[in-house]
């Protein structure tokens, strides 16, 4: 079974229309971007180009309900992407998107063919509970800056992921940090999809499941589970 993410109630009343949807996996072999999980990631620009036919990423209307989540707790959308968003003006201004590791490579493909923020964490760096939540502004998000870690303070009331340790990703799903990142080295991690109405619970768990028979086809016999979507 799944584990359950926290949702705090600050972060439901900001925005009514927020669902996730979890994936744990164990027992994976990740390890550099090869041929298949750049292929995927080429089929999915492909698929994003297709779906916008010709428009703009941010008439997208879920990219749309991400843009005024972000409005409604001060960050400026159109400085401060969601990672949906920066991902896909990335494949379109580039023409392919960046190679990190296979596992990276594969929710990345996922978060541009079905335009929905994607993350995925290192469950063995996760420390107790996951949350979402406004933060205080004196909550500690490794990160590196010039190729040094550093650490970093959240704004005050910015939405925010975190452990028992500290942020793990900042301004929703807009950066994450150094500490739980998926590494070639990791073998267990939970992966994160995050949706926003219009975009319904079927689209979302159907990315969910394209994700999962990816992971599985990329790492034969890592146990793979997907939760239910959960409003909020």
């Amino acid at each position: 079974m799944t584990r359950t993410l926290h949702v705090s109630d600050d972060v439901r009343a900001l925005a009514p229309g927020f669902a996730h949807l979890v994936i744990e996996a164990h027992g994976l072999t990740n390890g550099p971007s090869d041929a298949a999980t750049s292929g995927l990631l080429d089929e999915a620009a492909g698929r994003l180009t297709a779906r916008l036919a010709g428009g703009a990423v941010q008439d997208d209307p879920h990219i749309a309900a991400w843009r005024a989540a972000y409005s409604a707790f001060g960050t400026k959308p159109s400085r401060t992407r969601n990672s949906a968003e920066a991902l896909a003006r990335r494949a379109l201004a580039d023409g392919q998107l960046p190679r990190i590791n296979r596992l990276v490579d594969l929710y990345n493909a996922i978060s541009v063919a079905h335009l929905v923020p994607v993350g995925g964490e290192d469950l063995d760096r996760i420390q107790g509970g996951m949350r979402l939540l406004r933060a205080t502004g004196d909550e500690p998000f490794a990160t590196a800056a010039g190729g040094v870690e550093t650490v970093e303070h959240p704004e005050p009331g910015e939405v925010v992921w975190c452990d028992d340790e500290g942020v793990t990703c900042r301004r929703w799903n807009w950066r994450q940090g150094v500490r739980t990142r998926l590494t070639e080295e990791s073998v267990s991690a939970l992966f994160l999809l995050e949706g926003m109405a219009p975009m319904s619970h079927d689209e979302l768990r159907a990315a969910g499941t394209e994700l999962a028979e990816n992971l599985e086809k990329t790492c034969p016999g890592a146990r793979v589970e997907i939760g239910e979507v959960r409003h909020g």
